[in-house]
């Protein structure tokens, strides 16, 4: 509901202040401080050092964030082309066809993401795709956890797109292959651009089916983080948490600007 009292506004506005502060500000200074804590037996650090976050860029740290960098670019693009496939195809399909389709394509939403990493263990446990153990288990995954919200960011944009420009071009003789690359697509990229970045973050945290996944030789660093906390190194996991915020928001930026630099030299239609 709008407020449009002034004086109204000033208890909404201090509310949502305060829950800021005890929701994200909080938990999120006590994670900094934590990583730089040397000790911690009072109600603040005993000191500080940046020893773990150095730790937390160097031998097994250091390859989990690769991994997760990796894992979550693989996945990512993966999610944005089948997603958007998926979100073409079925626009023009028959009503029974889409919303069939479309409710399978949300199914991993509805369930939790360690049920996925069960039923792909148990599925790809046996001959002909015997993927347990390699890293194709955990891309897998992956695009599994993120391709429901790849598909449904670009499906609800096409749904906004004016049809008539593909319809226009279609009539002056333009091959269907031609209207997707030169018409359909560019309109799509702004959302194609906001998928890809929901899926890497989404990929970057994702620990629920990758802990049920997982070779030994690709670790991803929230299941990393998972281990040293199971472990008592909480420092330690502080510290590995706030390199993979640093490493997401940085891949988050780079996407962002990428995007903005193809839309102002992408083709219009």
């Amino acid at each position: 509901m709008l407020i449009w009292s002034r004086s109204a506004r000033w208890p909404i506005w201090a509310l949502f202040a305060a829950a800021f502060l005890v929701i994200v500000a909080a938990p999120l200074a006590v994670l900094v401080a934590a990583a730089l804590a040397t000790e911690w037996n009072d109600v603040l650090p005993g000191g500080f050092t940046v020893a773990h976050l150095g730790a937390a860029l160097t031998g097994e740290n250091q390859g989990s964030l690769l991994v997760s960098l990796q894992t979550a670019a693989v996945a990512g693009l993966a999610a944005v082309a089948v997603g958007t496939w998926a979100a073409l195809a079925l626009a023009a399909a028959p009503r029974w066809l889409r919303k069939g389709a479309d409710g399978l394509l949300h199914l991993p939403v509805a369930i939790p993401s360690v049920v996925v990493g069960l039923g792909l263990l148990v599925a790809y446990s046996r001959p002909p795709l015997l993927l347990n153990g390699t890293r194709w288990i955990v891309l897998i995954a992956h695009l599994v956890l993120v391709l429901s919200f790849s598909y449904a960011t670009v499906a609800s944009a096409l749904t906004r797109i004016d049809d008539s420009y593909a319809q226009v071009a279609a009539s002056l003789g333009a091959r269907p292959a031609l209207v997707l690359l030169r018409i359909r697509l560019p309109m799509l990229l702004p959302a194609m651009s906001a998928a890809a970045a929901l899926a890497v973050a989404l990929s970057m945290g994702e620990v629920g089916a990758t802990i049920m996944v997982y070779p030994p030789d690709w670790r991803t660093l929230p299941v990393t983080v998972f281990t040293l906390t199971d472990r008592g190194r909480t420092f330690d996991a502080a510290a590995a948490t706030l390199i993979l915020l640093g490493a997401t928001l940085v891949t988050l930026l780079i996407l962002g600007r990428v995007s903005r630099g193809r839309a102002t030299t992408g083709v219009s239609p």
